[in-house]
């Protein structure tokens, strides 16, 4: 410690000059804290186990990019490994001086209905607690985002089971390529992961915006075997989930900055916001585990599939 070195060397240089040269090599500290800390007198164990816990609570804050608050954090903490009650999470986060950041309450409307256009029926029914696998339900919508350089457009695809975030797309504009985008790279996200993977059954459930009712788009759902549901047009219940998962795109990342320079820098901010979601971010309606993780359970969960009998 700073005051124990200055104890040893005081008798031979004095305080001040032994400050000041700290000071002039990067350590600052003034002769007046030197002696308030000698007036404390050492520091105590519990004192110095609640620094120790302090600084921890304060990493998994900023591992999180600074969004956790108090619940999130103790979430965080536990599966690390530190015996910490939530209440002395919320004090020692008092004593950082952080907070988790703030979900406001807002609903975009992205969706432009084609009235001409046929419409899925809705296979979902607002029963977001049905699935108990990967790959039975995906839903999807798209959002925007002003920048300097004009609105750009933001797709995603999300697991209903796990939460993850299969695929997403940052466009200029709104046209069916940008929802057709992201159902490729969903598909591709779980086939190179899982070659026994195939998408016949799967439902896929969306707004009734133009894009998802368009030809382009019913000819992709029926080419890889997906059943397309559609939900109530501007009913925010009906993609209820998917109107979460945006609303935490927008809080967590969209709104914390107060200008965007254009499409290139969403989207490369989107790309790391994606990868701490699906790998880090905890969320309380899977036990409080990242979405790869919560998937990871369930294959090591799930029974072995039968073998095949052989053939005489």
């Amino acid at each position: 410690m700073i005051v124990d070195y200055i104890d040893a060397y005081r008798s031979q240089f004095g305080v001040d000059p032994i400050c000041a040269v700290l000071t002039e090599h990067g350590i600052s500290i003034a002769p007046s804290t030197y002696y308030k800390a000698k007036q404390r007198g050492p520091i105590s164990d519990t004192d110095l186990g609640e620094a120790y816990a302090a600084n921890a609570v304060h990493r998994v804050y900023v591992a999180n990019k600074r969004l956790y608050g108090a619940r999130k954090i103790w979430w965080a903490m536990k599966h690390a490994g530190h015996d910490i009650g939530r209440d002395q999470v919320a004090r020692l986060m008092k004593i950082c001086g952080i907070r988790g950041v703030v979900r406001g309450k807002r609903r975009t409307t992205t969706t432009e209905r084609d009235e001409r256009a046929p419409r899925h029926p809705d296979l979902i029914n607002r029963k977001w607690d049905t699935p108990d696998r990967p790959d039975q339900w995906w839903v999807a919508d798209f959002t925007y985002v002003w920048t300097l350089t004009g609105f750009v457009y933001t797709a995603f695809c999300v697991d209903v089971f796990s939460r993850r975030i299969l695929g997403w797309r940052v466009m200029t504009s709104k046209t069916t390529v940008l929802v057709t985008g992201v159902l490729e790279q969903a598909l591709f996200t779980r086939r190179r992961t899982d070659i026994r993977f195939t998408s016949t059954g799967l439902v896929h459930h969306s707004d009734a915006g133009s894009q998802y009712t368009s030809l382009a788009f019913t000819e992709a759902l029926i080419a890889s075997g997906i059943a397309g549901s559609i939900g109530s047009v501007g009913d925010a219940l009906d993609n209820g989930l998917m109107e979460s998962t945006i609303g935490l795109y927008k809080t967590e990342l969209i709104d914390r900055d107060a200008s965007w320079s254009g499409r290139a820098e969403v989207e490369r901010e989107t790309a790391e916001w994606v990868r701490w979601f699906n790998a880090d971010r905890l969320h309380s309606s899977i036990d409080y585990l990242s979405p790869t993780w919560y998937e990871a359970r369930y294959r090591e969960q799930r029974p072995p599939a039968a073998s095949t009998p052989e053939v005489a």
